[in-house]
């Protein structure tokens, strides 16, 4: 399912962001600036969804869930902030959109008369090759 700009508008607004000290390569970087986003949205308080969608996303979304209903995501693949807030966001919204698309269900199918040909003649060149394998009976 689609969300509609409104909806990514209203998920935007509902957010907590906040910035960390990020860990791994960067140098002084690293030392000095925040750039690692901790972005936190609340299922049970959201306007955005209606009780049947949230939950949806709550079994499809359960290991991300904390004890108290919020979504807790961490981004710190890049150097600068806004690119892991914009991250971040993308992620969430993506994660959300598969939650929320249904499951196509599979269309039981025959096989074809040609695959069981096709079968049957690979399972006759399969045993004449074992036959072809024996001592010959003397």
């Amino acid at each position: 399912m689609r969300l509609s700009e409104t909806q990514k508008d209203q998920i935007i607004n509902e957010l907590k962001i906040s910035a960390i000290r990020s860990s791994g390569p960067g140098g002084q970087n690293v030392n000095k600036v925040n750039t690692k986003i901790e972005l936190r949205f609340d299922l049970n308080d959201t306007a955005v969804f209606s009780e049947t969608q949230k939950q949806r996303l709550a079994t499809k979304l359960k290991n991300r869930i904390n004890l108290d209903g919020v979504i807790v995501l961490f981004e710190s693949s890049e150097r600068s902030q806004l690119k892991n807030k914009q991250q971040a966001v993308a992620k969430l919204i993506e994660l959300i959109e598969k939650a929320l698309t249904p499951v196509k269900r599979r269309v039981k199918t025959k096989p074809t008369i040609s695959s069981k040909l096709k079968r049957l003649e690979k399972k006759k060149q399969h045993s004449t090759k074992k036959q072809l394998r024996q001592r010959p009976d003397l």
